[in-house]
């Protein structure tokens, strides 16, 4: 399964999930979109949007922070 999680550091609701992330120890590639544009450009793709959070699962976007924890909680504990 390939996995990136795309997010921006001052966003809260990326925090909720870096959070979930961190407390049950599950690691998954982290790229931020104010790091490069081509970290953006690279979501827009993927995606058709830049909002995030947004977890690219096998090159399919998940958005909406509860839904990546829940998925989380299905898929990786």
């Amino acid at each position: 399964m390939n996995l990136t999680l795309y997010i921006m550091q001052s966003c809260p609701f990326c925090g909720r999930v870096l959070r979930y992330m961190n407390d049950n120890n599950i690691e998954v590639p982290i790229k931020d979109i104010n790091e490069s544009p081509e970290n953006r450009q690279e979501l827009k793709e993927i995606g058709g949007k830049t909002q995030v959070p947004c977890l690219v699962i096998d090159g399919k976007a998940l958005y909406e922070s509860n839904d990546i924890i829940q998925w989380m909680e299905n898929n990786l504990k």
